[in-house]
């Protein structure tokens, strides 16, 4: 069975690369479109894993990550009052102008939107890393910020040293950060505390030549977060409550709940998901057409041996066996070179625009037995073809 399988599947090796082709093209397009779903959905969360809190307290309209209304600097100090809490730091994220700088690079816009994330850079519980140039500490110095190194050329900025504007105020990129990126967001900009209340606070007008120091937060000031690390053995289900309880306007959300509601929100409450599962049912429907077509004509053109077959009390399964087998030869030998190229595709796109397709071995495993499926189930085609095969036609001259 195997020999008379490979042979049928080899013998015209013009269609079979054709078929093979379908198939690479099918598994690529799903691959791709699976991919980039799920690494648009992770990277909407990318700013959530630089962070090592147990709790996230917003506003209590929080939708998403980015989408959420300011909550008062306040809130801080009545996180650290309530009991169960180890540790408490603000957060502040909120979109802004970004204004190209005068340092001689030639630029085509003026302004670019930009994302100021505002943190303690001497606490724990939020550190965008990792660093590829510079230290966090640098950003207790006035106006400073650090960049990802991906975003350089969408905001015209070189490197380290290198200034811009944010509302009427210049700012030095003093380090690089590698890979916290958006796909949803605008270019983060991070930065401390009064650094990014300054920025957000001041209007887009002609920067000061000789700019105030920033200050310290008050009460009165905005913050968009409020991260919060539990005592040991502290109930956190618990701990929420109380915090909801005890500050008004507020809600408690686990780093894992937050993650999953930004998540969701991008997945499910926009078109994306949508978009990208359409393009891989594309592949299937082209894949499954191909093999179809391949395996029919190959069926058809060996009738007269099928017949033989029959003819000498072969059953109609072991038949089908032969031609199963070949559509499962097709799936993996279509598969590998496709699977090759995602991976191809996946490191080009990450480099270039820190695009990432992510196929873990889950998505890997899942779309292997699609393509198994697509040629046993285009296998079918052909099998009604042997089946209604008649013995005698191989006495027929």
């Amino acid at each position: 069975m195997v020999s008379i399988a490979r042979k049928n599947l080899f013998q015209d090796l013009p269609r079979f690369i054709v078929a093979q082709a379908g198939i690479l093209f099918a598994v690529g397009l799903v691959s791709i479109q699976t991919g980039l779903l799920n690494g648009f959905t992770r990277s909407t969360s990318q700013l959530i894993k630089s962070a090592n809190a147990d709790i996230w307290l917003a506003s209590k309209d929080i939708r998403h990550l980015e989408f959420t209304l300011p909550i008062p600097y306040e809130r801080l100090q009545q996180a650290r009052g309530v009991q169960g809490v180890e540790r408490a730091e603000a957060l502040i994220t909120q979109g802004s102008v970004w204004r190209y700088g005068s340092d001689g690079s030639v630029i085509s816009n003026a302004i670019a939107p930009i994302r100021v994330i505002g943190f303690d850079p001497n606490g724990q519980l939020f550190q965008p890393l990792p660093l590829t140039q510079g230290q966090l500490t640098t950003l207790t110095q006035p106006y400073t910020l650090i960049l990802d190194q991906s975003d350089l050329s969408a905001l015209s900025i070189k490197g380290v040293g290198n200034t811009a504007e944010i509302g009427s105020y210049r700012a030095r990129v003093v380090g690089l950060t590698k890979g916290i990126r958006s796909i949803v967001s605008s270019p983060f900009a991070f930065t401390s505390l009064p650094n990014a209340n300054a920025y957000l606070t001041s209007p887009i007008v002609t920067p000061q030549a000789n700019p105030p120091t920033p200050r310290a937060l008050g009460d009165s000031d905005r913050i968009t977060y409020v991260l919060i690390r539990a005592q040991p053995g502290e109930n956190i289900e618990q701990l929420k409550q109380r915090l909801e309880a005890n500050i008004p306007d507020v809600k408690a959300l686990t780093q894992a709940e937050l993650t999953t509601l930004t998540e969701n929100y991008w997945r499910e409450s926009t078109g994306v998901g949508f978009i990208l599962g359409l393009g891989a049912v594309v592949g299937v429907v082209v894949g499954i057409v191909v093999v179809g077509q391949i395996l029919y004509s190959s069926v058809t053109d060996h009738l007269k041996e099928f017949g033989t077959l029959k003819a000498m009390g072969s059953s109609d399964w072991f038949i089908y066996k032969i031609i199963l087998e070949q559509a499962l030869w097709m799936a993996v030998l279509g598969y590998l070179p496709g699977m090759g190229l995602v991976l191809l595709v996946g490191s080009w796109t990450q480099k270039a625009q820190a695009v990432q397709i992510l196929v873990g071995p889950m998505t890997a495993g899942g779309v292997f037995g699609l393509t198994v499926l697509m040629c046993c189930g285009a296998a079918i085609f052909a099998i009604q073809k042997v089946t209604r095969l008649d013995p005698a036609m191989v006495f027929k001259s």
